[in-house]
């Protein structure tokens, strides 16, 4: 197993997590770090998400950076894609292996150090990661650097003005705890994009209900719901737990001196 940089005492503290959440579950959700039902919301909302935006995607070599117990890279083997899945736990990457597809690559390393050839997948996807990591600078710049030109790269992020997150940051502050998680901004994610050369960029919000309220979740996926999120951007950046944002790698031609 390769030797991983050091890091920011909040990021070790979640590649610990990590390790433990593998060490003691065995369904996906659960090596993860995820709720049931947060799983199934997410990878839901990203599959209609996936077959609006990739209709006519041919098949390709796809990257799951942070690919966990490896639920998005059997998805993306589904549609016909080569996927190489790279964590930094490996303990979680066992048990992917046992879980997952024989055809899916794994591999230990680093997501703010990929060690791989740059400009070598067709499509790059990086979920439920930026939550752990002090920025997201480095991530957002090594998925632009590791997809080709004219390729995808998908991320996503808990939403930092969502009034519960906005709640709970207050809440640890007059308690003087450290942060739990860290909430990003789609103007931060798409900054970072702009200026490692990727295009087209679609913003995707993500409503989830906790654990405790899932059977309304219905309510927040109904039609009428999403067009609020969507055409109303502050209905989303208060009300939607997480985003997902997409976009495009530039092609020589695309980028202004």
């Amino acid at each position: 197993m390769p030797k991983l940089p050091a890091r920011h005492q909040f990021e070790e503290k979640w590649r610990k997590l990590f390790e433990k959440f593998a060490t003691n579950a065995e369904d996906d959700a659960g090596i993860a770090g995820w709720s049931v039902t947060g799983l199934e919301t997410r990878l839901r909302n990203f599959s209609q998400i996936w077959r609006n935006h990739n209709v006519l995607q041919q098949q390709g070599i796809w990257l799951d950076l942070g690919c966990g117990a490896g639920t998005y890279s059997k998805f993306l083997v589904d549609q016909g894609m080569c996927v190489i899945g790279l964590d930094y736990s490996y303990p979680t990457l066992k048990k992917a292996k046992l879980r997952g597809y024989a055809s899916i690559a794994w591999c230990v390393a680093d997501a703010t150090q990929i060690p791989l050839r740059a400009n070598s997948f067709d499509g790059a996807i990086c979920f439920g990661v930026t939550q752990a990591l002090q920025n997201s600078s480095a991530v957002v710049s090594e998925l632009a650097l590791a997809t080709k030109e004219g390729g995808e790269v998908w991320i996503d992020a808990l939403n930092q003005w969502c009034i519960i997150h906005v709640a709970e940051c207050i809440l640890r502050w007059l308690q003087r705890k450290p942060r739990h998680l860290r909430y990003e901004t789609p103007r931060n994610i798409i900054n970072l994009m702009r200026k490692h050369n990727l295009k087209n960029i679609q913003l995707y919000w993500l409503p989830m209900f906790p654990a405790r309220l899932y059977r309304f979740q219905w309510m927040l996926e109904a039609p009428f719901a999403k067009w609020i999120f969507k055409h109303v951007p502050f209905m989303g950046s208060v009300f939607c737990h997480a985003f997902i944002i997409t976009a495009e790698k530039s092609l020589p031609n695309d980028i202004k001196p």
